[in-house]
């Protein structure tokens, strides 16, 4: 399953989690202003906005753009 990092009034998460929702993706989102142990990880790893998408614990795309230049196939595998 994605995680999608995001805050409140944030466009880009919220078009990120329109188009999961749009493709049928499953997404837990965690607020970076509302869980300071997010905040920090992220910071830590090196990410200064958001959205950032990971899976299995490491990035699997840099925020809206990316997610949004996969291949509708990816979204398919997504799924599952």
């Amino acid at each position: 399953m994605l995680i999608i990092y995001s805050k409140a009034n944030c466009t880009y998460c919220d078009q990120a989690k329109l188009l999961l929702e749009s493709r049928g993706v499953p997404y837990q989102e965690v607020r970076i202003d509302q869980d300071l142990d997010a905040r920090n990880f992220l910071v830590n790893q090196g990410h200064r906005s958001v959205p950032q998408i990971y899976k299995d614990g490491a990035v699997y795309v840099d925020g809206f753009k990316g997610l949004r230049s996969l291949d509708e196939s990816v979204f398919q595998q997504l799924k599952g």
